[in-house]
């Protein structure tokens, strides 16, 4: 059989360290050993170089062979129910005898095979109800505090109490990942670090991740010495995921960052808040020191208690100002707007506009016009922010207590108005809403120049060695947007959002109304001014037909002036027609009230007896038509055009004939595929005319012909359109030169 280490040999500095797969070591310390156990046969395949200081049989002794061959049938089944009963990894660890010594064992799986990591039991471990007062002791941590960092200080010092560490802190990470010390509990002697920050580079990327899967991490011993993992060589690139691993070897890089700390052992607890890395319990002891399994869950239980109480106290610690911005959004959303710019002057002044988000200054832009109140830029530094922003957000909304980040060459405008929160009022963004905070200088306090968390020295590139306090000024920079007054500011911009759409509304309705007030009365004006010129017209046109008509009667007037006194009165005659037609077409208007329900085939048969009866020539066929809802005179007029224009352009040399007729069910219109219409068609056998003249022959004053050829003015078709409009229908013509043409007329089917 033959066996290798699977140690990963990389060399790791801080150049690549963001890259060192801290995951795959391929060791572990020496305060137990580890076995991986293939999960189908429980054989042995990796196992650690130790296991002869524990139990006296060595690796390769182990490797090949089954846990039961190994350690015989007893131990076997304890495993096989722990794992069957999925105690795996909880606070339930299996306790198990492995050749004559006692054991806890903690178990997980990794991938396809079970890791084993065995610690021998310590006698001097605390006893049972100690660690239970410890832990219940913390549950009167919730009645005695009020604020999240008294929280924290007390399970610090619990903590503390419990472990026996020297040093306890409770380091809280910002959003980029810079850490905090916010809580702390460590010997009298040592200095405190409270209050301390740290570089995001103190931890890196793949640290953090581990510390979001494996919940807790300790270092007994900074100066171990790595226990190489072997296995069985039975193929290539063997290795073994001990991300969840309580004994994984540490990064090289981590153990020079906690010697130039002066640190001897460590002991690592995550918080996890909201699916995020948002803190540790870190605990520091300046020796060598070694927890039991017992106590590392009892530890780990106050992490878990820690993240149980962030959402409760930062709400408790929100409520104070969530309530006082409600209140003033309660009287702000009170004030009804008007259109008048004193509205918005008024509106601006008042003290609950800053009090929504506990702003000190705040700008509002509506229609140009610049408002302002409080400590805020310049009128036009305002129009400049308003587009800027407009265009960065897409008409939409951005807060920041760093205006500087997003406008770097505007350090001036920064200064006085170091956050904004700003939310546009339309779609175009030319109106908006912008509150600003001044600036807050903070004071960070950190362990060491953050800019030197990388140092060059006679050995390479590693980590900073100094930890002694730098104090960093931060300019440029407001006290942070809570929640709450976000959450209400955009409440608010919505409100006044709605507030601005109703006066343009209300504008725009105003504007049409005295339009439409302007456009009836221009109207009549029209009307009447038509009226009186068609009717004033009419009398001279009569004159010229009477006094033609007197002349051509007189026997001395020569051939040639009696032709252009008949010429004068067809064209006499033709202008009377035309205006009337006119004062026919400009006077069809009516409203749904004068609608009836009318007989189509009674009022078709009148118009046909009035039409034809001086004629023999003229074959007029009526279908069953429908009863539809209109105005009987009207309808009148259209069935009457329409026939009168199929005699008029009847073939000379033919009889004509005429079908009025109707489809016997409803149909859609082809453009409303949802209503129903009754489809009447009029038929004729007259001269036709092409199919491109189709939509242009129901224009104003269009003709085909030459008015010599056939009489008339041009608006029949014209008329008949418009009546067909007005009862809410559609008129089509389908013809072609020589074969007749095809009206159809869609009335709608009354509900």
């Amino acid at each position: 059989m033959k066996v290798k280490d699977i140690v990963n040999r990389e060399i790791v500095n801080l150049t690549n360290c963001e890259q060192e797969p801290i995951h795959i070591p391929g060791s572990i310390q020496p305060n137990g050993f580890l076995m991986g156990l293939k999960e189908d046969s429980l054989l042995i395949d990796y196992c650690s170089a130790n296991t002869s200081v524990f139990i006296g049989k060595t690796h390769t002794d182990l490797l090949g062979k089954t846990f039961g061959d190994a350690f015989g049938e007893d131990a076997e089944t304890e495993l096989l129910d722990y794992i069957s009963k999925d105690r795996m990894l909880s606070s339930l660890l299996l306790k198990t005898i492995l050749l004559g010594k006692e054991f806890l064992c903690t178990v997980h799986k990794s991938n396809a095979t079970v890791i084993v990591e065995a610690e021998p039991i310590n006698s001097v471990a605390k006893q049972v109800n100690e660690v239970y007062d410890h832990t219940s002791q913390f549950l009167s941590y919730m009645h005695t505090t009020q604020s999240l960092q008294d929280l924290c200080g007390l399970v610090a010092k619990g903590t503390r109490e419990i472990t026996g560490y020297d040093r306890v802190m409770i380091y809280r990470f910002d959003g980029n990942y810079n850490g905090e010390v916010f809580a702390e509990s460590c010997r009298e002697d040592l200095e405190p670090f409270l209050g301390l920050h740290y570089p995001h580079t103190d931890i890196p990327p793949q640290a953090r991740e581990l510390y979001m899967k494996n919940l807790l991490r300790i270092i007994t011993d900074i100066d171990y010495s790595p226990v190489p993992i072997y296995t069985l060589d039975d193929k290539e690139d063997k290795t073994l995921d001990l991300s969840l691993s309580i004994l994984r070897s540490t990064s090289p890089i981590h153990v020079q960052y906690l010697h130039n700390m002066g640190v001897g052992a460590t002991l690592t607890i995550s918080l996890i808040y909201k699916q995020r890395l948002w803190g540790l319990i870190a605990c520091h002891h300046y020796s060598p020191k070694n927890l039991t399994p017992e106590m590392r869950l009892a530890a780990q239980l106050q992490g878990h208690f820690i993240t149980s109480q962030i959402d409760v106290r930062q709400s408790n610690e929100e409520y104070e100002v969530s309530r006082k911005v409600n209140a003033a959004f309660d009287k702000m959303d009170a004030f009804e707007l008007s259109d008048n710019p004193a509205s918005f002057a008024e509106l601006i002044k008042k003290p609950e506009l800053l009090g929504l988000c506990n702003a000190n200054g705040v700008s509002l832009v509506f229609e140009g016009k610049v408002y302002l109140n409080g400590v805020t830029p310049s009128e036009d530094e305002v129009k400049f922010l308003a587009g800027y922003f407009a265009e960065y957000t897409e008409n939409s909304s951005i807060s920041t207590s760093k205006l500087l980040d997003i406008l770097p060459d505007y350090a001036s405008l920064c200064e006085n108005t170091a956050g904004a929160v700003y939310h546009s009022l339309d779609m175009e963004g030319s109106n908006c809403i912008i509150w600003y905070r001044s600036e807050t200088k903070t004071e960070v306090n950190w362990a060491g120049d953050p800019s030197k968390s990388i140092i060059l020295d006679k050995k390479g590139l590693s980590p900073r060695n100094s930890f002694e306090l730098w104090k960093e000024i931060v300019n440029c920079t407001s006290k942070p947007w809570l929640q709450p007054e976000l959450d209400t500011a955009a409440a608010y911009s919505n409100g006044l959002q709605r507030q601005i759409n109703l006066i343009k509304i209300t504008q725009e309705e105003q504007k049409y109304r005295k339009l439409s007030e302007m456009l009836k009365e221009a109207n009549a004006e029209l009307e009447n001014m038509n009226w009186i010129s068609s009717h004033d017209l009419q009398e001279p046109l009569r004159k010229m037909q009477l006094i033609s008509s007197h002349l051509l009667y007189e026997d001395e007037i020569p051939e040639a002036a009696q032709k252009s006194l008949k010429r004068l009165n067809i064209s006499a005659e033709r202008m009377q027609t035309l205006l009337q037609d006119i004062l026919k077409y400009t006077r069809l208007k009516y409203s749904e009230e004068d609608f009836e329900l009318v007989g189509l085939n009674q009022l078709v048969g009148l118009v046909a007896d009035e039409l034809t009866e001086d004629s023999e020539a003229i074959e007029l066929k009526v279908g069953s038509l429908p009863q539809i809802m209109g105005v009987p005179f009207f309808l009148k007029q259209l069935f009457s055009n329409l026939i009168s224009n199929s005699i008029k352009y009847s073939k000379t040399d033919v009889p004509i004939e005429i079908q009025i007729k109707a489809k016997q069910k409803p149909v859609a219109y082809p453009t409303t595929k949802d209503e129903s219409y009754y489809l009447i068609k009029v038929i004729d056998n007259g001269i036709g005319f092409e199919q491109k003249y189709a939509e242009s022959i129901f224009n104003v004053f269009t003709r085909l012909h030459l008015a010599t050829e056939y009489s008339g003015s041009g608006v029949g078709l014209a008329l008949c359109k418009k009546i067909v409009k007005n009862h809410r229908g559609y008129i089509t013509a389908k013809s072609s030169v020589g074969k007749g043409t095809e009206i159809s007329i869609y009335f709608p089917v009354e509900g």
